[in-house]
């Protein structure tokens, strides 16, 4: 057990949509993540994704709508529901998902799909 300081968990993050765990609680990773730009449309076939912003602004685009988070603003994308990020600058979130959760879901994309379980 140990405090966990986001500031200094963020400072070392140096590439944008590549997650990294920072805890893991009851089979779930605890991953921040920096993003800018447009990511690639997917989806997890089996584990919902809860995105929690901490700096920024991020639009997460479903086939149907979009949904525009701030700081402090969340959302679950349940499993099976197309989704794409994207973030006009840079931005600072939390994911919670099931362990091993591939951050491009149902695609293996050649530089977007980053290795699993890397901690800071």
């Amino acid at each position: 057990m140990h405090k966990i300081t986001l500031a200094e968990k963020y400072a070392q993050i140096t590439e944008h949509f590549r997650p990294k765990v920072v805890a893991e609680l009851n089979g779930q990773e605890v991953k921040l993540v920096k993003v800018r730009g447009e990511f690639v449309w997917h989806h997890h076939e089996h584990e919902d994704e809860l995105f929690l912003v901490t700096r920024g602004n991020l639009r997460i685009d479903f086939r149907d709508r979009s949904v525009t988070l701030g700081p402090g603003e969340m959302v679950v994308v349940p499993r099976g529901v197309e989704h794409r990020p994207v973030a006009d600058e840079e931005v600072e979130l939390i994911l919670f998902e099931p362990a091993a959760t591939r951050n491009t879901g149902n695609l293996v994309h050649d530089t977007l799909t980053a290795p699993d379980g890397v901690r800071i």
